[in-house]
């Protein structure tokens, strides 16, 4: 009797294998919904801690917390069958030792059934990376503009111009030689982005980065276009559905205050034959 074969899930070593090849398509998520959306086209889902700002309304990621982020990352593992969950570590839930990352970072991958986590830093988070990689942790690193960062760097900056490109190319360099199996490079100058990608032998992720990066990633409602009021350089706008909601909001209380909602279609009869 024929059946249809198990979709094969993506690991950490699937992405890292595809060094080089065909691009590498990720997307952030956040909920169920999003993450089925999500799961029919990407190699990789991020959980991103950027979810305090896009969902929860705060100012920058700073606040948020391990139980934001594993309840988030529940939610999206239930909408996920093929790509691979990774789920970022908060500010705050990594930096102050080794064995405190491994602690929360097993506490996310034990409470999510994430498939690897994501830390923010280059040359002073190696050890980490290595101490985590060591103990069966998959971790994907972030370098370039790191937004828990963002008051020590000065604000939303392009990083690694001028003097500071080798201290980028360094960082690159040294997460990969530690142990994880790609890196996002944030917003930094596409000649350097080319340059780290043909340095180091996992794949780099661009956002704000080159096209010449193994894989590209964006924030969702950024992509969708479900703000209006920003929308940083590297993101293309592919849907604009901050206006379509705007509208049919717009519909939708238009007919309640004339009585024409809900019509006869939409109402239940006296009878039984009304589901």
């Amino acid at each position: 009797m024929s059946h249809t074969p198990p979709i094969k899930a993506i690991g950490a070593s699937d992405i890292r294998d595809r060094k080089g090849g065909t691009p590498l398509v990720c997307l952030t998520a956040y909920t169920t919904q999003i993450a089925q959306i999500a799961d029919t086209e990407c190699d990789l889902v991020l959980v991103g801690d950027s979810v305090g700002m896009v969902l929860h309304g705060l100012p920058s990621t700073l606040s948020v917390t391990m139980e934001m982020m594993i309840l988030h990352g529940q939610a999206v593992a239930r909408g996920l069958k093929r790509a691979l969950m990774v789920v970022d570590m908060p500010f705050g839930s990594y930096e102050e030792s080794p064995e405190q990352a491994l602690r929360n970072a097993v506490r996310i991958m034990a409470e999510t059934g994430a498939g690897a986590v994501k830390l923010e830093g280059g040359q002073h988070m190696a050890q980490t990376i290595r101490f985590l990689v060591e103990r069966g942790i998959p971790v994907m690193a972030h370098v370039g503009l790191t937004p828990q960062s963002v008051n020590a760097l000065g604000g939303y900056i392009v990083q690694g111009k001028g003097s500071d490109r080798q201290r980028i190319l360094d960082d690159a360099t040294a997460v990969a030689d530690a142990g994880a199996f790609s890196v996002v490079l944030e917003k930094v100058p596409a000649a350097l982005a080319n340059e780290i990608t043909a340095a180091i032998d996992i794949p780099t992720v661009g956002i704000g980065a080159s096209v010449g990066c193994d894989g590209q990633i964006l924030v969702i409602d950024d992509m969708l276009g479900l703000f209006d009021a920003f929308k940083p350089k590297f993101v293309k706008r592919y849907a604009h559905l901050s206006g379509d909601a705007t509208e049919a909001v717009r519909q939708y209380a238009q007919e309640v205050r004339a009585r024409s909602f809900p019509g006869s279609e939409h109402m239940f009869a006296d009878g039984h034959d009304d589901a």
